[in-house]
């Protein structure tokens, strides 16, 4: 009798983990819909706005032989969507309930601004004049409106439809308070419940993540810097019973993310080969950088202009600042930029980025570096071929040193030409870890395409006015080590300790 209640028992428990994996599918299936609907009335709102103004100002304003008949305008107004799309979908202005909502405010309104860029282009060379001006603006103001408007009330929606993931947090010996902060960075998306170091033994944490998910404590699991062996069961025990989990990447995983699978008879293979581009890619990409630096030095040479004029107006000292800097295989060249700093800004002769609230800019270089005037004499750089327009960003010969010191690994980003923007300026900031600056870096490089490129420019012009971007490092910093925590400012004293305390790869 005893065994046929406890086999009855086991079959419960079963039972009711699988029900609760199958509500766990339908529930992200629930949100992914829910995403796709709010986001799918916004862009529907907005060609309303635009199918009106099409129908009672532009279409009647164009030559008179040029006649639009219904499929014409049907016609007209899809391609509208089909670029209103891409644009969303590229600066992330449809990923409301995951980015935060000021920001996707900004990427619809950056992409709104682009798609009418563009349609008012063609309008004007459809019309061989320019375009209604007046009108364009009214409907873009329409539109502005109706976007801060529904996606406020979008993530009202979806937050309270969807409350925030409980996470429980599995890391090593190395401090947590930045991934923590950066998790609590998004309230409205995360909650860290619970902390377990991996110390505390696997078979204590796997029964801490069992216990957890069938009550319903945590509903993901966050892997966090632990040695690979370690991670590797947690990773298989979370994945046979469906558990979500997030994992912080070593350097090797992310090289494998470009690696070309293979199959030796019925064995799979990840080939991995020395890093380079082929000739093709490199002639393309050549190409491109060429084009798009003498266009946008011919467009911006009134704005150099003017900026060189009020930089020397100010304290008379010299508009362009010459700083040596590494490009591919660690190749020195002298970097152009305006100057935003104090002329005796590094008067002691130390190596160290700019901080936050950083005394040496001046108030002139604050707005130039706020709207990334500063980079704009670096076209020059990317003519003469020192620099492409996608790339790691080029450090100092001093800060590499010390970054090389402690983090060997960091010589990786130096396998492609340095850039003017990079995957860890796009998706990062300006400062950045360098460990998580490399490998941002290195996920560009081994998923390269001109298609990336292309990509990548275009979110370009999203960084160019989010502040996020330029925030500095914290007063105590030279590099981008955050020193106080104490033990990295140990670790970078002793680079040699450092390694040896670094978890296995």
């Amino acid at each position: 009798m005893m065994k046929i209640i406890e086999v009855y028992n086991q079959r419960r428990v079963e039972l009711e983990q699988k029900t609760t994996k199958i509500n766990l599918r339908r529930l992200e299936s629930f949100k992914r819909l829910i995403n796709l609907f709010l986001a799918a009335v916004c862009l529907l709102l907005e060609t309303v706005v635009f199918s009106y103004h099409w129908y009672v100002h532009f279409s009647g304003s164009l030559v008179e032989d040029l006649h639009f008949y219904q499929r014409g305008h049907l016609l007209q107004i899809g391609i509208y969507v089909v670029m209103l799309f891409f644009f969303s979908k590229t600066y992330g202005g449809m990923r409301i309930g995951y980015l935060k909502n000021t920001e996707v405010i900004f990427s619809q309104i950056l992409a709104t601004l682009a798609v009418n860029v563009l349609t008012y282009a063609q309008l004007s060379l459809m019309a061989m004049e320019l375009f209604m001006l007046r009108f364009f603006l009214q409907m873009t103001f329409l539109q502005v409106l109706v976007i801060i408007a529904w996606i406020n009330i979008a993530n009202r929606i979806y937050h309270s439809v969807f409350p925030p993931r409980k996470l429980l947090l599995i890391h090593g010996s190395r401090p947590i308070e930045d991934i923590r902060n950066k998790f609590a960075d998004r309230k409205d998306k995360y909650e860290i419940v619970n902390c377990m170091q991996v110390d505390v033994g696997i078979d204590e944490i796997c029964r801490e993540i069992t216990a957890g998910f069938e009550s319903g404590i945590y509903h993901a699991v966050v892997i966090w810097d632990i040695s690979a062996l370690e991670r590797n069961i947690l990773l298989k025990f979370c994945y046979a019973r469906s558990i979500r989990f997030y994992i912080m990447p070593k350097i090797t995983d992310v090289i494998l993310l470009g690696s070309e699978e293979l199959n030796l008879f019925d064995t799979p293979l990840l080939l991995t080969r020395e890093y380079c581009m082929t000739m093709e890619q490199r002639f393309f990409k050549r190409m491109m950088d060429l084009l798009l630096a003498i266009l946008l030095l011919l467009i911006t040479a009134p704005v150099m202009a003017v900026t060189a004029v009020i930089i020397k107006l100010y304290d008379g000292g010299p508009v362009l600042y010459k700083q040596i800097r590494c490009t591919e295989n660690q190749r020195e060249f002298n970097i152009m930029k305006f100057r935003s700093m104090r002329m005796d800004a590094e008067k002691d002769g130390v190596a160290r980025l700019a901080q936050k609230n950083d005394s040496r800019i001046t108030p002139v270089g604050r707005f130039i570096r706020k709207v990334r005037i500063d980079e704009l004499p670096q076209l020059v750089n990317i003519i003469k071929g020192d620099m492409s327009f996608i790339g790691p960003r080029p450090e100092r010969p001093q800060i590499i040193e010390q970054y090389m010191e402690i983090m060997p690994e960091f010589a990786y980003r130096m396998k492609v030409k340095a850039g003017l923007a990079g995957y860890a300026q796009i998706y990062g900031k300006y400062n950045t870890s360098p460990y998580d600056k490399l490998k941002l870096d290195l996920t560009y490089i081994e998923n390269y395409s001109i298609w990336l490129d292309a990509k990548l420019m275009l979110l370009t012009l999203k960084i160019l006015f989010w502040p996020d971007s330029t925030e500095g490092v914290e007063s105590e910093q030279v590099t981008a080590f955050k020193e106080k925590f104490g033990k990295e400012h140990q670790y970078m004293e002793k680079g040699k300790e450092w390694k040896e305390q670094k978890e296995p790869e």
